[in-house]
């Protein structure tokens, strides 16, 4: 039987007492500009530097986000006394020696997914958080969203009794030819590492790391996976169905399904978006959440700056919704599903 009423959701809003830190941007490029414009239209935390190996990119991005300083090289903003948080939106090959820098030069550090290339990295990079008292922690956004907290309410209080099936989606068409990123080896090109982690990462949100990882695909002539099927199988033999691609666009959709109902989320599922919960029984009334909030769109890139402002204020060292552990674990999966593929 469903519940009357919705959970109402966790919110990682401004001004529940978190500190205002001072953020450095490492790579002035477009998903940081939409970081940018978040931070600075819903939280109070404060953009005061960016660096880029281009003056121009850099004066332009300082410009148009009302950054007072430009730095020229990583060295200069990771060492700059007055940055408190490093954000690395560079491309994911570069992201572990960013990301050890500004950990040397004891900062905390916001890294867009993939936070590495290879579960090996992620240890090298976490590992060092540790030593150095930082806090270091994955952009993945989606693990701060509004509904997010209400699906793992839903989880938590066995709404949906026994969870059998995960079934996620993320593809894009991407139209650029082969020097784009994504089309790159030597950047960490590849389906799986930029759009799959967020089908990989919802899977492990409510199954946990998986026992088996099958994958089948195909390949660029570039050499990264153009498009691939995973099947993860859990303990007590659930199932996650997960598909990524750069060659179509798909529904970006997601669903949890258990005995006793299913949650089925509107495409792009990683996205702030609305989801209906529906019983087992085919003709029971579904209960659909919209968002509360007025936060959409890559405005919700704000709710994990406000995380981690919050996680910072009170001495941690991760995401507690987002653990080191759990880091390693989906890149550990999306590690072998690469592999996997590229033998095939």
């Amino acid at each position: 039987m469903l519940p009357a009423h919705l959970p109402t959701p966790t919110l990682y809003s401004s001004g529940a007492g978190e500190p205002s830190l001072r953020w450095g941007i490492v790579g002035p490029g477009w998903i940081a500009g939409e970081f940018a414009k978040a931070l600075q239209a819903h939280t109070d935390q404060k953009l005061v530097a960016v660096s880029s190996r281009s003056p121009e990119t850099g004066a332009a991005f300082a410009a148009a986000h009302g950054i007072a300083r430009v730095h020229g090289s990583v060295d200069a903003l990771v060492n700059d006394p007055e940055v408190d948080v490093v954000y690395v939106a560079t491309t994911p090959t570069s992201h572990l020696e960013i990301g050890l820098a500004a950990i040397a030069a004891g900062k905390h550090v916001l890294i867009e997914k993939p936070f590495t290339v290879s579960a090996a990295e992620a240890h090298q990079l976490t590992d060092a958080a540790r030593r150095a008292n930082v806090l270091a922690m994955e952009a993945m956004w989606s693990r701060y969203l509004p509904q997010t907290s209400v699906i793992q309410q839903l989880l938590h209080d066995g709404v949906l009794g026994d969870v059998r099936q995960v079934l996620a989606d993320h593809g894009q068409a991407i139209a650029a030819g082969p020097e784009h990123r994504l089309f790159r080896p030597e950047l960490g090109g590849g389906a799986l590492l930029d759009l799959g982690i967020y089908p990989v990462q919802f899977s492990s949100m409510v199954l946990g790391a998986p026992t088996t990882v099958f994958a089948a695909g195909e390949m660029t002539a570039t050499g990264v996976d153009a498009a691939s099927t995973v099947v993860l199988t859990h303990a007590g033999g659930a199932q996650s169905t997960l598909h990524s691609s750069i060659i179509a666009r798909t529904p970006m959709a997601g669903v949890i399904a258990g005995t006793d109902a299913t949650i089925s989320l509107d495409g792009p599922f990683y996205n702030p978006t609305t989801f209906t919960l529906m019983g087992a029984d085919f003709f029971s009334t579904p209960l659909t959440w919209s968002d509360p909030t007025d936060v959409r769109g890559f405005a919700g890139l704000s709710w994990e700056a406000n995380a981690l402002a919050r996680f910072v204020g009170e001495g941690r060292l991760e995401s507690p919704v987002h653990t080191h552990d759990e880091t390693i674990s989906i890149l550990t999966t999306i590690d072998q599903a690469r592999a996997q593929v590229a033998q095939r």
